[in-house]
């Protein structure tokens, strides 16, 4: 009991720590010169606190006779995992971005909205109430808004944070909607007893409308096509930012759906909805990435990929995968954006040697190599973690991996080249089932249908990326409108522009560019 008790006080720490760094610049309780000493050393406490907790959640795990905390907050070992991830990236962004904006003004606003994020974030990661959760993530967004927005005289800046904010506002609508029409039909606004009353009754309409709302605002505020140009375009906010937004922020929606897992697995009509928006966004995102030269909007591409991918994994019932895919993809986009000079250097290099195009061989039987050696390291498990139709889809995503590059007569070269790739297929997958087996607490609830569609979306994504690599002309109309977004984006900007008119080109930018066209 007691173990248990300092659980329960140990998972408030973290955001009761960002929300004391919230008060130090409205209260002038600490000078100017030393609010990033001070936020640091809160971050770095409040991610010790959260180390804590987990390793006395994994403590409590391995002692049957406790029992989970119920209420309004309810830490879960996913929950509770996600915490020290986001405290862990949010200290090193704090420490990263008290160098990035030495002599920028507004330093202090910076430092209260990225605390207030964090705050909001650890309260999300607890709710185990519709009030707590709509809250929360409104929360998120409002603190977030002032750091997308911390170059005001940047025009897009300015239009992103629009953007962002009608797609939250909306969010926000259908979630509410989703949480009234639950906690009517509950006659409780706990998830706790959400669960309990669809164990014991089969989902009524108003629980399918409930579900679907809840999954429609999970999309909104996931940046999935349509509604992902915000992300693309807040490449204008420093760069620690976006490392915080694609790394954090933007995982959110994935966490969410794995916490609602009892309840997605009786609403087929919002796992399809996932799965539309799951599938398209992960194939239309990953083709306009491929036509990219900017790093940064690159990045953000892919992380629209990756988001679709996420919640693809979520509607299939493949829900610790989910976990897993969300975790990775944190820790790779921080250490991406934070080392994007970096990635700038390592681009040029290649450019400098020349594209070398991948033998047409190792394109076809890349995919049957690859599923081959996914099948027999599962069979090396005695239970086998995911469904097969799974198996094919990781292998035809880690397929270009085979992919081999004729460089004259370097046939060792050739060779080191599929022994590597062999490699790291095994590895992947070896981790991937090791990971797998993590106590999280969750439950999968595969769906074949939907996995045999899945299958098929990311074959076709498959083929496409084999005719761009042995016929690029072939598909030259298409590569213009993918380079263009496939120009989903201007007609969302117009959309939100019509709905909520607002003046997104500040007065000084007018002015220097008057001064630039005369």
């Amino acid at each position: 009991m007691m173990l248990h008790r300092f659980v329960s006080l140990s998972t408030l720490l973290p955001g009761i720590l960002m929300l004391a760094a919230v008060l130090l610049q409205p209260f002038r309780l600490v000078p100017m010169s030393k609010l990033w000493q001070v936020f640091v050393a809160l971050s770095g406490i409040a991610l010790a606190c959260a180390v804590a907790t987990a390793i006395a959640t994994v403590t409590a795990f391995l002692a049957p006779e406790l029992s989970p905390v119920q209420g309004w907050l309810s830490p879960t070992p996913l929950g509770i995992a996600l915490a020290v991830l986001v405290q862990l990236l949010g200290t090193i962004i704090g420490a990263y971005s008290s160098r990035y904006l030495q002599g920028e003004k507004g330093q202090d606003r910076y430092i209260t909205a990225l605390a207030g994020v964090l705050s909001a974030v650890h309260l999300l990661l607890l709710a185990n109430h519709w009030l707590v959760l709509i809250s929360a993530w409104a929360l998120v967004g409002a603190a977030l808004q002032h750091l997308l927005c911390f170059y005001p005289d940047r025009p897009f800046a300015l239009l992103a944070a629009h953007k962002k904010r009608i797609a939250d506002r909306a969010a926000d609508a259908l979630l509410i909607g989703a949480g009234t029409i639950a906690w009517v039909e509950v006659g409780s606004g706990s998830f706790t007893d959400l669960w309990s009353y669809l164990d014991r009754e089969t989902l009524s309409l108003n629980l399918q409308i409930s579900a679907t709302c809840f999954v429609l605002g999970v999309i909104l505020r996931t940046a999935l096509l349509p509604v992902h140009g915000w992300l693309i375009q807040v490449m204008e906010a420093p760069t620690p930012v976006s490392a915080l937004l694609h790394a954090g922020v933007v995982n959110l929606g994935g966490f969410l759906l794995i916490r609602f897992a009892p309840f997605l697995e009786h609403a087929m009509v919002a796992r399809v909805l996932l799965l539309a928006f799951g599938l398209g966004s992960a194939v239309l995102a990953g083709l306009v990435m491929l036509t990219r030269i900017s790093i940064k909007v690159r990045l953000a591409w892919s992380t629209v990929a990756q988001m679709g991918f996420m919640v693809l994994e979520c509607s299939l019932g493949l829900y610790t995968l989910a976990a897993l895919h969300l975790v990775g993809h944190s820790l790779y986009k921080a250490q991406v954006f934070l080392s994007a000079s970096m990635v700038v250097q390592h681009s040029r290099l290649q450019a400098m040697r020349g594209p070398l195009p991948p033998a047409p061989i190792s394109l076809l039987l890349a995919p049957v190599v690859a599923v081959s050696i996914v099948f027999w390291v599962q069979t090396l498990f005695a239970n086998l973690a995911w469904p097969w139709w799974w198996s094919v889809v990781v292998g035809m995503a880690w397929s270009p991996l085979l992919w081999l590059q004729p460089q004259g007569n370097a046939h060792g070269k050739i060779h080191l080249q599929g022994l590597s790739g062999i490699l790291m297929l095994c590895g992947l997958t070896g981790a991937t089932l090791i990971l797998h087996g993590l106590p999280l607490g969750i439950l999968d609830a595969p769906n074949r249908t939907l996995g045999m569609i899945a299958s098929l979306g990311m074959a076709l994504l498959y083929l496409t990326l084999v005719v761009l690599q042995l016929h690029p002309q072939a598909l030259r109309t298409w590569r213009r409108w993918s380079y263009a977004g496939f120009y989903v984006d201007e007609a969302y900007t117009r959309l939100a522009l019509h709905v909520w008119p607002t003046h997104w080109v500040t007065d000084a930018f007018k002015t220097k560019r008057a001064q630039t066209t005369s």
